[in-house]
């Protein structure tokens, strides 16, 4: 996991219309990326759909939302589309950038270890720097979570 005060990891990624995404793109703004494991699945849509709905309150304080996970750029543009999210989801099928932000590694489910996703959330300022780290995330409230410590 980064900490705060931490120099976010630069990257690049395709987003759901498959266009290049960089996280030097958005030097001198604020940026919250938002890690869901799957497409799709019930708590990550509740939570999508969060940062859907509060989409201007978010631009409202100059800050721009990306969601990231390790689907393809397909099936994030189908989740998107279905959803009417506003924002950009990235496709780290690799995991290279996962990996950099602390995001990929074993889990627990039902007494069963994998890999997979951790629910996580950074808040970036315009220098590129940690400014705010969301590790308890609540899908239904997240979004307004992430306001109101603004």
């Amino acid at each position: 996991m980064l900490t705060i005060g931490q120099i976010a990891p630069d990257f690049t990624l395709q987003d759901q219309n498959n266009n290049p995404t960089s996280l030097s793109d958005f030097i001198g703004e604020k940026i919250v990326i938002w890690f869901y494991p799957k497409a799709s699945t019930p708590g990550w849509t509740v939570e999508g759909e969060g940062f859907r709905d509060e989409f201007k309150k978010f631009q409202d304080n100059n800050i721009h939302v990306i969601g990231v996970s390790a689907d393809s750029p397909k099936k994030n543009k189908k989740f998107s589309d279905k959803h009417g999210f506003l924002y950009p989801l990235l496709s780290d099928e690799n995991h290279n950038m996962l990996k950099d932000y602390g995001v990929w590694g074993p889990k627990k489910f039902m007494g069963k270890e994998y890999i997979g996703i951790s629910r996580m959330t950074y808040l970036i300022d315009e220098k590129g720097k940690i400014k705010l780290v969301f590790d308890k995330v609540k899908t239904k409230t997240h979004a307004l979570d992430i306001l109101n410590h603004l």
